[in-house]
């Protein structure tokens, strides 16, 4: 099980108004700013409003190094991330469509994010 994740990003101020728009309908949202201190860095995070798991550090991002998943309730919120991760300036990898080469019930959709991450929302049935 994954605990938490830190991503890179190249612009914070960029990616925040992005990951808001786009993990909105997965009610994700940013609420949580960590000022870092003794040489750990400052951090943004992302979760339900209790717990934080998903968190945006400034530096410089590595694209090539990573491929995360979230998970959506159904296909509709599958279909809803991708509408308003688009909308909010994310490039098309995969759009929304069952994924049988993985197995069936695999529902997903993939897209690159402002510096080039590639993710993805998924939906096990």
């Amino acid at each position: 099980m994954l605990g938490f994740m830190i991503l890179t990003v190249g612009n914070v101020e960029r990616s925040l108004a992005f990951y808001e728009a786009a993990l909105k309908p997965l009610k994700i949202r940013f609420f949580l700013p960590y000022k870092g201190e003794d040489g750990h860095p400052d951090l943004w995070g992302f979760g339900d409003g209790k717990q934080a798991f998903f968190w945006l550090q400034q530096g410089k991002p590595a694209p090539a190094s990573i491929h995360w998943g979230f998970m959506a309730e159904s296909n509709e919120k599958v279909d809803e991330f991708y509408k308003a991760a688009i909308s909010a300036g994310a490039k098309d990898n995969i759009s929304p469509r069952a994924r049988v080469e993985y197995y069936p019930g695999y529902y997903a959709a993939d897209v690159f994010d402002p510096d080039g991450y590639s993710f993805e929302v998924v939906h096990k049935s």
